[in-house]
């Protein structure tokens, strides 16, 4: 079977604002002002504790990762409650997946987000339906870039895992690829543009259009 994984956010799906949001919700809460702007995508991407790092380094604060985890649950609290207030999906995401179906592609997700926050979101973009498997960050006791949720978003498809590629956003996806042994192709429309070219992708998506050309030669085994 040939099989496409997704990355969720940043590369299905543009969350930054409401991530973003939930991150300075969690600084309001902790009695500090919202340090975190729109400029601050990239770091959305990389998590929570990634946002939380920066806006306490921004607000001068003496955080050390058990303060960091002490306020991630407000912003997982937050972030759930409202979820998808601005997030949109890329443009000619649905399509290019549901495209992908129609040829007897399989086609799941393998995101670092919680499980519980990635099912809502699908739900709630009414696109869950689309995707075979989905792997989240407590699916297993690892997650990306180590390849066993890769791994195991293709086998629960019934994949051939030397007939996937994975499309993905950031270093961690590329990562991921490289210890799968998995293709990678990263897209250029988020915040970095085409700066993860860099990262040496074997593939670069510039637009959900050219998915079905740009995967095709990764799939024929």
């Amino acid at each position: 079977m040939r099989t496409v994984i997704f990355d969720l956010d940043g590369t299905l799906a543009d969350t930054s604002a409401d991530l973003l949001a939930a991150g300075n919700a969690a600084f309001v809460a902790a009695g500090h002002p919202a340090p975190l702007t729109s400029d601050d995508a990239l770091t959305a991407f990389h998590g929570g504790r990634a946002m939380l790092r920066l806006g306490a380094g921004r607000l001068g604060l003496n955080w050390d990762e058990d303060r960091i985890s002490l306020s991630y649950p407000v912003l997982l609290d937050a972030y759930q409650a409202d979820i998808d207030r601005h997030t949109q999906l890329y443009p000619g995401a649905v399509a290019a997946v549901e495209r992908l179906r129609g040829a007897g592609v399989a086609v799941g997700i393998c995101t670092n987000k919680p499980d519980h926050l990635a099912e809502l979101l699908l739900s709630r973009l009414g696109v869950r339906g689309l995707f075979g498997s989905m792997i989240g960050a407590n699916t297993l006791p690892v997650r990306k870039p180590d390849p066993a949720p890769l791994f195991a978003a293709i086998d629960a498809l019934g994949g051939d895992r030397a007939r996937a590629i994975l499309i993905g956003d950031t270093q961690t996806d590329r990562n991921t690829g490289l210890a799968a042994g998995v293709p990678v192709a990263l897209v250029t429309f988020g915040p970095e543009g085409q700066g993860v070219a860099r990262l040496s992708p074997e593939a670069l998506l510039d637009h959900y259009d050219d998915l079905d050309r740009i995967v095709a030669p990764f799939l024929e085994g």
